[in-house]
């Protein structure tokens, strides 16, 4: 299925990302991850690419086609125009569609001092074009609430946003983001610029005070008054950030959700067990 046929049917798409392991451990171990998540139900799992534009990733054509064809949830493989050249990028396609993956989420990437990028493709937008010509692939894009750390303004990347969507892409999911006005201001700019498929809000739960500060650094997310609080007081005290990490995540959902957002894309980072705690929690909500 898809993805872009998940949604128009009444309510909240959820979905999710998951990671390959490490080099060092087998690709075999994520089924414990997904086993835990099993249970969730989600509508659809993503498998990124390799972080920071690494070597073309055989793992995550092979997670994709595990979740597909032994988990039978519709699954979308990351792409990255850094990491895989036009002769990577058809032989990929060509392993996805042998494996009944039918998603792909085309993304530029980013670049990785210890592997020099391809050159092929410039843009997400010409991977996109360059997918919708190669097969019959659902093709998803990313896009930014608070604007992409090189865009000058907010309107180049609403431009930028649309070149994606005109090039192809049926269906977008956000970088992560902390405060729902930046997503609604978003989203209202996106479709004022005649941005019409779904949009899912990309969601990460705080967990670490280290590990949230580092994805800031790399996406430009801001940190609104109250997280910021939460991370002072909690910062020091795993257990207690948990608690209150997943208590802030599940309030932006209900708050997204009550505002109309199509779907939520939760960023597991590979932890089942909080996945499992913030869909128990708005599983009521997302049927209305």
């Amino acid at each position: 299925m898809k993805l872009c046929e998940l949604f128009g049917k009444g309510r909240t798409v959820f979905t999710c990302e998951v990671f390959p392991p490490k080099k060092t451990a087998p690709v075999d171990s994520i089924y414990k991850t997904l086993d835990g998540m099993k249970d969730i139900r989600f509508d659809a799992i993503s498998v990124t690419f390799g972080a920071g534009g690494s070597n073309v990733n055989q793992s995550t054509q092979e997670i994709a086609a595990l979740i597909e064809n032994q988990y039978h949830i519709p699954a979308m493989a990351h792409l990255t125009c850094v990491a895989a050249g036009r002769e990577d990028v058809d032989r990929i396609l060509d392993q996805l569609k042998a494996s009944g993956v039918e998603n792909v989420l085309a993304l530029r990437g980013d670049a990785n001092p210890d592997y020099p990028p391809k050159t092929d493709f410039k843009y997400a937008s010409e991977l996109v074009a360059y997918i919708r010509e190669r097969g019959d692939f659902g093709i998803s894009a990313a896009c930014y609430p608070e604007g992409h750390l090189e865009s000058p303004d907010m309107v180049s990347d609403v431009r930028r946003l649309k070149e994606k969507v005109d090039a192809g892409a049926q269906h977008l999911v956000s970088q992560l983001f902390f405060d729902n006005d930046d997503f609604f201001r978003f989203l209202e700019r996106a479709r004022i610029a005649g941005i019409n498929v779904p949009i899912e809000a990309g969601i990460m739960p705080v967990l670490s005070a280290k590990s949230i500060q580092r994805m800031v650094s790399l996406c430009g997310a801001s940190m609104p008054a109250k997280l910021t609080r939460i991370l002072a007081r909690y910062g020091d005290h795993p257990e207690a950030l948990r608690e209150a990490g997943i208590a802030y995540a599940i309030d932006q959902i209900t708050d997204l959700i009550a505002g109309g957002v199509e779907g939520i894309h939760l960023y597991t980072m590979n932890n089942p067990d909080v996945a499992r705690e913030i869909a128990k929690s708005i599983a009521s909500i997302r049927k209305l």
